[in-house]
């Protein structure tokens, strides 16, 4: 008797006995068992994760003479099973659409459709690689699909359900299969090495899980071809060399020298690889997996069920994830990806290889562009904690004032003097009567608390007229010196009001967009410089349902037209110093609307 591999031995006869797709098998034994059953089935799904085992043992549920009717188990010993089992029953017949695609094959399956089964209840078609069918013999397919006779059932099998017309899909019940998980596979193997008697390690069958990659049947042809290699003991070794991949920890050593930025470690590395004979495509896709599960276990831990490997690959991931930020194992595992796909159409694989992890290494040294700008921003006035990375420039909060020299902010100044207050005045009367000494600091800055902004003292009580356009000008200011840009913007163009103790802007926005920018600090910040301006506390009010109004850019102002401030601007300064840029065009995307 000639020896039967382990993928038709152990072959499903049972729904109960099929891994991985019990959302099918749990909806096919319903739909059974409640007399439901569909005229046309489509399997769709990855190779070897069970399709066309379904498709038999839905045949032999639906013919087994065990039962007056369908059953939803098989019993696998009658007549009917035992020849769908063996692929010779005269009412099932599988086709290999591969083949029989054409408009004349199709043509006779329709014309003997027509005729009722020998023997079974049913007559079955199950059609194989069904995305293979030309067009024209699917046209030849509608009608019978449409209205079959009551005895017919076909089922598609397919690995690209996308190429299935769209007219035979919306007549058939579509089951999309999933790939087979790996603890899934993991534990397959492990039951069919113990009815086999072979000894395996655990890290030897994790391999084999992995290689099989969703699909159980190439799990169990690896296992067929390792028996036969090592005999009655499978050790991770012999299996490495079967599949072809690399050493145990060699991946993680690449890495290492990435993270140390040795380039020459990395060579070295590759070429005792290529001159063991391994290959550069197949090795790229090992690093590529191997880069994503680490950028995994950084995010999500290395316990993460999203792992699918062996716990000796999760510590190996681990440590690399501590190597590096998830921005750069992202940043790595897209380098990766692109050189892997350039492999498969490159000539000299090894020297684009190498170019791949040399590019690695080397994205270790580049600074990346937001840290730049967030550094130009510090150098203007506007710091970050060190070593924190940050997307944008961070406003760090204020020390409190007992700790700080007493420090005027020059906007607070600078509307004093239009103002004709002295900072030397002698201790005046506030609005509700207290003294405030003239040399009480005015604390101003990004995002100020509140309680540590004190409003300047007034000379007297005779209200002063109220120059709105001073007043925008320093609000605006302070929130530019604050880093709250996007915010002055839509200020800038809003209709100021002074109401007595109340700043009133009307801004072109609606109320989701002003709570989504109006920040509890940056609320605090503009009361704090109103107040200043005014001399005296103000409460502020941003409101809807204002015109736009002409930007301060378009207005004449002291600091020049679009290009001047833009030369002014401390960022743009100092890209100009670290990459010797030019000024070429400036558009103010304000002056559009």
């Amino acid at each position: 008797m000639s020896y039967q591999v382990l993928a038709r031995k152990y072959r499903p006869q049972k729904f109960s006995e099929v891994i991985g797709q019990e959302h099918v098998t749990r909806t096919l034994k319903n739909a059974i068992d409640q007399g439901r059953t569909a005229h046309g089935y489509i399997f769709s799904g990855h190779r070897g994760i069970g399709k066309t085992t379904i498709a038999r043992i839905l045949a032999m549920a639906l013919n087994c003479r065990s039962s007056d009717k369908p059953v939803t188990e098989p019993c696998g010993v009658c007549e009917s099973c035992t020849e769908i089992r063996a692929g010779n029953s005269v009412d099932v017949i599988e086709i290999d659409a591969a083949t029989n695609r054409g408009i004349d094959e199709i043509r006779e399956l329709r014309e003997a459709a027509r005729y009722r089964p020998a023997r079974d209840r049913f007559k079955i078609y199950i059609l194989d690689e069904a995305h293979q069918i030309t067009d024209a013999a699917f046209n030849a397919l509608l009608k019978t699909l449409e209205e079959p006779p009551a005895h017919v059932v076909f089922m598609l099998a397919t690995t690209q359900p996308e190429d299935i017309p769209q007219t035979i899909r919306s007549r058939c019940q579509h089951f999309s299969f999933r790939a087979v998980r790996f603890e899934d596979i993991l534990g397959q193997l492990r039951d069919l090495a113990a009815r086999e008697k072979i000894e395996a390690d655990e890290d030897a069958l994790a391999l084999l899980a992995e290689a099989g990659d969703g699909s159980m049947r190439d799990a169990l042809s690896i296992l067929d071809q390792a028996i036969a290699c090592c005999g009655g003991r499978l050790t991770a070794e012999v299996v490495r060399q079967l599949v072809g991949a690399a050493p145990s920890g060699v991946l993680e050593n690449v890495m290492q020298a990435v993270a140390q930025g040795s380039s020459e470690q990395v060579l070295k590395l590759v070429d005792e690889l290529i001159t063991e004979g391994h290959s550069p495509t197949h090795f790229a896709r090992q690093l590529v997996r191997f880069l994503r599960n680490a950028m995994v276990a950084k995010v999500a831990g290395a316990e993460s069920p999203l792992l699918q490997i062996s716990a000796d690959e999760r510590s190996r991931v681990a440590r690399v994830a501590e190597l590096f930020s998830e921005e750069d194992l992202a940043r790595h595992l897209q380098i990766m990806l692109r050189t892997h796909g350039e492999l498969g159409y490159r000539q000299e694989q090894r020297f684009h290889l190498e170019l791949g992890l040399l590019k690695l290494t080397h994205a270790q040294k580049l600074l990346p562009l937001e840290q730049l700008l967030s550094e130009a921003a510090g150098a203007s006035g506007t710091s970050r904690p060190a070593g924190k990375p940050s997307v944008v420039p961070e406003i760090r909060k204020p020390e409190p004032v007992a700790s700080r020299p007493n420090y005027v902010s020059p906007f607070a100044a600078d509307s004093a003097r239009k103002s004709k207050l002295s900072a030397e005045a002698s201790p005046a009367m506030t609005a509700r009567g207290a003294p405030v000494m003239a040399s009480t600091p005015v604390v101003m800055g990004a995002a100020a608390p509140a309680a540590a902004v004190e409003p300047v003292a007034i000379a007297s009580e005779k209200q002063i007229p109220v120059n709105t356009d001073n007043l925008r000008e320093a609000v605006l200011a302070a929130l530019a010196h604050a880093g709250q840009r996007m915010l002055a913007a839509m200020l800038e163009v809003g209709e100021w009001q002074v109401n007595g103790n109340e700043v009133v802007i009307k801004v072109a926005a609606s109320a989701p967009v002003i709570d989504m920018s109006l920040s509890s600090d940056a609320k605090r910040l503009i009361m704090a410089t109103a107040s200043g301006v005014l001399g005296k506390p103000v409460k502020l009010n941003i409101v809807p349902g204002g015109v736009a109004q002409t930007p301060a850019a378009s207005r004449p102002a002291s600091n020049g037209g679009g290009r001047t401030r833009v030369e002014q601007d401390p960022i743009v300064q100092r890209m100009k110093e670290k990459f010797g840029a030019e000024i070429r065009t400036v558009i103010d995307y304000r002056e559009k609307r």
